[in-house]
């Protein structure tokens, strides 16, 4: 059985398995930096276990891969006969980590 755990990270919610990759808002890390994500709201082990709202001790151990931006984004604003045209982009920056290892701390009640 995969082990999995779900993790919380600038305000959005990862399901981050074990040798998987996540691609998460920008942080301030460098590649090939080691990170922990210790707000974990869930963890599938043997049994499933739900956090109120996180579990204690469980961690998320990873490492940097890459700083990167995602495709860009054009954003188009138009009103017609008004002669009135704005076009702008973005791009969201991203930090792609690798998942080493998913820690469970305390044993985990069936639930």
């Amino acid at each position: 059985m995969d082990m999995y755990a779900i993790i919380e990270h600038g305000g959005h919610q990862y399901r981050a398995e074990e040798q998987g990759t996540l691609r998460l808002p920008k942080m301030a890390a460098e590649p090939g930096a080691k990170v922990v994500f210790d707000k974990v709201l869930a963890l599938s082990a043997e049994n499933f276990a739900v956090g109120t709202p996180h579990l204690a001790g469980a961690e998320v151990r990873g490492t940097v891969l890459e700083q990167g931006r995602g495709p860009k984004i054009r954003i188009f604003k138009y009103k017609r006969k008004k002669h009135y045209k704005r076009q702008s982009g973005h791009r969201q920056e991203y930090t792609a980590v690798r998942v080493d290892q998913i820690v469970a701390g305390a044993p985990v009640a069936k639930g």
